[in-house]
C-alpha cells in the first residue's frame, strides 16, 4: 500500500506545517484554513472524500470536502455525535484510526449512510482535530476501495490533523482577541467621548475666525505625520485639540495616548515614556510598557512638555528622531511607530535661553505650531461653550435641560476668564449645583466682572427702572435686554465680547435697533469710541 502515500518526501510536512500555521495568523478566514487544509492533504495521501467535520453542540458538522465524491449534500451533511460511539471514542482518546472490514460490519454503521453509495469494507479513516484541551472535530477519509488504510499512512494524517487543528486554535484565538480588541476599542473611545466630549464638532462651529482657522490648520496638518505643538494658555483646551487632530488623522482608529509631563515624579517619567523591564528598580516586579509603546500605531500626547527634565530630553529626542529607544533597565531596542503631539503655556523660547530645555528638542516638536487663543479672545463662543460643558456635566451630576439665557451669557461675558474654559467649566458646575431652575440666569454666577477698561470687581451701572404698575410691553422688553447687555459690557458694542456679539447681531444692526428702541443717545450705558462716532 506505498501508494496510499502521495509524495511525501517530495512535498514536505513540515513546509506545510509553517504554511497553515502562517495562514492561521494571517487574514484569512477559517473557511479559507479549513480549505487550503483539505489541499494540501490531497499532496499526502489518496482519498476519494475528505470531509471536516466540526463540533457543534453535540452534532458532526460537514463544514469542507474535497475529492470526486465531494457533493453539495455532503458539504451539508450533519451527524448526532451520540448515534457514533466509534467517533467520539476517537475523540476521546485523540487517535486515529482506520476501519477495518470488521469495524464496518459490527460498527457504529456508515456516517455517510444515505448520503453516499459506499461499498462495505471500503477504506475509512478517522483523524480527530484536537489541540490543547479543546476538540475541534473529525476529519474523515474515504475511498471506494475495499482495503484497509495502512497504519503507516494513518499516522502520517493524524500529524496533519494535530497540525490543522493547532492552526484552528491559533485562528480562534486570533479571531477572538481581534473581537476582544475591537470592544476595547468602542469602550475606549464610548469612554473618551464621554469624559472629553466631540471637541471636533466645538472647533469646525465656533462663531470665532480664529478659532475656524484653527481648525482648518489642523486638519490640514493631521493628514500627515508631523510633530504638532499647541501653544496656549493654562485651561484653553489643548487636550481636546490634540484629540480632534487624532481623530482627522489616518490614526483615528488607533489609540491616543496621553502623558503629562508636569504630573509624573522625575525619577518616574523615563519609565513612564518608555516602560522598564523586570528587576529594574525596586519595585519594578514586572516588565511594564511604556507610552511610546502603547501609542504604536496611534497618537502619543505629551502635555506640558516644557516641565520635562533637561537630562530626559535627550532621549525623547533620539526616540522622535529614530522611533527606537531602550526600555529602562533593557538593552533591548524597540520601536514604535508614534505620532506625537506636544502641548505647553510655558515659553519654551524663554526656557532654552535659561537652558531649561534644548533647542534642538524644540525645533523638533514644534514644526508645526498651532496656538489657541484665550476664552477672553473668542466670547462670541460661549453660547454654545456653555451648551457643550452643560451636556458634559449631565452626563456626571444628572441635571440634564439646563442652559444659559440670555442674561447669564451677558454676565459670564462680562469677566476675562484667566483658567479660561476650565474655569468656565468650573462655574458652570457650581451654578447646576446651586441652582433650583434649570435656567441660569446673571445672578447663578457669582464672578467678578472684568471687561477691558474696567477694574476687577467692578458693577455695571444700574438700569432705569419702569414706572410702577406699567405693563411692559414687547418694544420695553426688547429695550431692557440690550441696556441689560449695555450694561455689562460697559457700553461696549463691538469686538469679541462686545454686545453685538453677544446678541447674536451685527454692530450696525445693533445700533440701528438701539434707535429705534429710543436708546441711540444714552451715553452713560453706551461708551463709543472715535471710529463709531465718524
Amino acid at each position: 500500500m506505498a501508494d496510499d502515500i502521495v509524495a511525501v518526501t517530495r512535498t514536505g510536512p513540515l513546509r506545510d506545517a509553517r504554511d497553515l500555521i502562517e495562514l492561521a495568523t494571517s487574514e484569512e478566514a477559517v473557511g479559507e484554513l479549513l480549505r487550503r487544509g483539505l489541499d494540501w492533504l490531497t499532496r499526502v495521501v489518496r482519498f476519494d472524500l475528505a470531509t471536516l467535520f466540526l463540533l457543534r453542540e453535540g452534532k458532526l458538522v460537514s463544514v469542507a470536502a474535497r475529492g470526486p465524491l465531494a457533493s453539495e449534500k455532503v458539504r451539508r451533511h450533519e451527524l448526532k455525535l451520540a448515534d457514533f460511539p466509534t467517533l467520539g471514542q476517537a475523540l476521546e482518546t485523540r487517535r486515529a484510526r482506520a476501519f477495518t472490514q470488521e469495524d464496518h460490519a459490527h460498527g457504529d454503521g456508515d456516517p455517510f449512510d444515505g448520503v453516499l453509495d459506499l461499498p462495505p469494507g471500503h477504506s475509512c479513516m478517522v483523524v480527530p482535530l484536537c489541540a490543547g484541551e479543546r476538540c475541534y472535530g473529525l476529519l474523515t477519509l474515504d475511498r471506494t476501495e475495499c482495503e484497509t488504510y495502512p497504519q503507516a499512512v494513518v499516522e502520517l494524517v493524524e500529524v496533519y490533523g494535530q497540525m490543522l487543528a493547532t492552526s484552528l486554535q491559533q485562528a480562534e484565538q486570533k479571531s477572538t482577541f481581534e473581537v476582544l480588541h475591537r470592544r476595547e476599542h468602542e469602550h475606549a473611545r464610548l469612554l473618551e467621548s464621554q469624559l472629553g466630549g466631540d471637541e471636533v464638532g466645538v472647533l469646525e462651529t465656533s462663531r470665532s475666525p480664529a478659532v475656524r482657522e484653527l481648525a482648518m490648520r489642523g486638519r490640514q496638518v493631521a493628514e500627515t505625520d508631523t510633530p504638532v505643538l499647541l501653544l496656549g494658555e493654562t485651561g484653553t483646551g489643548k487636550e481636546r485639540l490634540a484629540r480632534a487632530v487624532h481623530r482627522w488623522s489616518s490614526r483615528a482608529e488607533g489609540p491616543f495616548v496621553t502623558l503629562n509631563c508636569a504630573a509624573i515624579p522625575a525619577g518616574l517619567l523615563e519609565s513612564e515614556l518608555f516602560g522598564h523591564v523586570k528587576g529594574a528598580f525596586t519595585g519594578a516586579t514586572r516588565d511594564r510598557a511604556g507610552r511610546f509603546q502603547m501609542a504604536h500605531g496611534g497618537t502619543l500626547f505629551l502635555d506640558e512638555v516644557g516641565e520635562l527634565p533637561v537630562e530626559l530630553q535627550a532621549k525623547l529626542l533620539r526616540a522622535l528622531q529614530e522611533k527606537t529607544f531602550e526600555p529602562v533597565g533593557s538593552d533591548r531596542t524597540v520601536r514604535s511607530d508614534a505620532r506625537i503631539l506636544a502641548a505647553t503655556h510655558v515659553d519654551l523660547q524663554q526656557a532654552i535661553a535659561q537652558r531649561r530645555f534644548r533647542e534642538d528638542l524644540y525645533y523638533r516638536l514644534s514644526v508645526f505650531p498651532l496656538r489657541l487663543p484665550p476664552l477672553r479672545e473668542r466670547l462670541e463662543d460661549l453660547p454654545q461653550l456653555c451648551a457643550f460643558l452643560l451636556a458634559e456635566l449631565a452626563k456626571r451630576t444628572g441635571r440634564r435641560g439646563m442652559k444659559v439665557t440670555a442674561e447669564g451669557i451677558a454676565r459670564l461675558a462680562a469677566y476675562d476668564w484667566p483658567g479660561n474654559i476650565r474655569e468656565l467649566a468650573n462655574a458652570l458646575e457650581r451654578a447646576t449645583i446651586l441652582s433650583r431652575k434649570p435656567e441660569l440666569g446673571a445672578e447663578a454666577f457669582d464672578l467678578p466682572l472684568r471687561t477691558p477698561g474696567t477694574k476687577a470687581g467692578a458693577e455695571p451701572l444700574p438700569l432705569p427702572p419702569l414706572p410702577e404698575g406699567a405693563v411692559p410691553t414687547l418694544e420695553e422688553v426688547q429695550r431692557q435686554h440690550i441696556l441689560r447687555v449695555l450694561a455689562l459690557t460697559q457700553g461696549r458694542i463691538y469686538g469679541p465680547g462686545g454686545a453685538a456679539a453677544l446678541l447674536g447681531l451685527k454692530p450696525s444692526t445693533l445700533q440701528s435697533r438701539m434707535k429705534k428702541l429710543g436708546i441711540a443717545r444714552l451715553e452713560q450705558y453706551v461708551a463709543r469710541t472715535p471710529q463709531e462716532e465718524s
